[in-house]
């Protein structure tokens, strides 16, 4: 697969709006027919559509997120919607809270409305969170679900990489930085803590589960991959990936190879 990004020619916008009324955009990728079939096609088999939730700062018109976006769409079509706060999306995130599990049960909820016969949500670091609470809580339960560089708890401060989102996240300097640097808008702080997504995996099943780490993810210690892997059950598929890194910025043409395949085999066994 080429590390390059989809062409204009199989890309179009998406438009969502969410319960609470915040508006959407995001991307959609036509699946593109691969020189060789990853998996042999089964007869009478449901196509699928990956409905992809990227990490916290990221938006689908990076350069990061679009080459992943066609990679994934040799297994089928790909839809990857700006979370609130966002890119080019409404309102303001409350960084994989839950208007981010609102943005994605939208999100799923719009790919059946367009014809997904099987939805499979892809999330990345924040999104991985946001995906398994969406999988667990959401109105509308995905075919299968993708959970890449997932934090197991909240407030996480052990690593550089996770004091420095704080920053941004809990200073009215580093609020103006994310602004700035990432065109990132914040809603108010957490009334509440939210459901964990470490509460939230037991609850997946029996939607197929597929858990991927790095070993050299700097953001989350591989002991939140062992949190989750736990409390999801036999029932979850849970991968450490060696040189792995963390999220979009790590992703290879052979992980996401690895991935497709997954739920190519796991939608239609």
């Amino acid at each position: 697969m080429p590390a390059v990004v989809p062409p204009r020619s199989r890309t179009r916008t998406l438009r969502v709006r969410t319960p609470d009324g915040v508006e959407l955009s995001g991307v959609a990728v036509a699946a593109s027919p691969p020189v060789a079939p990853p998996v042999p096609p089964p007869a009478g088999g449901r196509p699928l559509t990956f409905v992809v939730a990227h990490g916290f700062t990221h938006d689908v018109g990076r350069a990061a997120s679009l080459r992943a976006a066609g990679w994934l769409s040799r297994f089928g079509e790909v839809r990857a919607l700006d979370f609130r706060g966002h890119g080019r999306s409404g309102g303001a995130s409350t960084v994989g809270g839950d208007g981010e599990l609102l943005d994605l049960d939208a999100a799923v909820a719009a790919a059946r409305a367009d014809g997904a016969r099987a939805a499979v949500t892809v999330g990345l670091s924040m999104g991985g969170g946001v995906a398994l609470r969406q999988a667990a809580l959401g109105a509308h339960r995905p075919d299968a679900v993708v959970c890449i560089s997932a934090v197991a708890r909240w407030y996480v401060r052990e690593t550089r990489p996770m004091r420095r989102v704080h920053w941004l996240i809990e200073t009215t300097a580093g609020r103006r930085v994310a602004r700035s640097l990432f065109g990132l808008r914040l809603d108010r702080p957490w009334p509440e803590p939210p459901v964990s997504p470490l509460e939230a995996v037991a609850a997946v099943a029996p939607t197929p589960l597929l858990l991927v780490h790095g070993d050299r993810d700097a953001y989350f210690p591989v002991e939140h991959f062992a949190a989750l892997a736990r409390a999801a059950g036999p029932a979850a598929t849970a991968v450490v990936v060696p040189g792995f890194g963390h999220a979009e910025s790590g992703l290879t043409v052979p992980l996401v190879e690895r991935i497709g395949r997954w739920a190519s085999a796991t939608i239609d066994p």
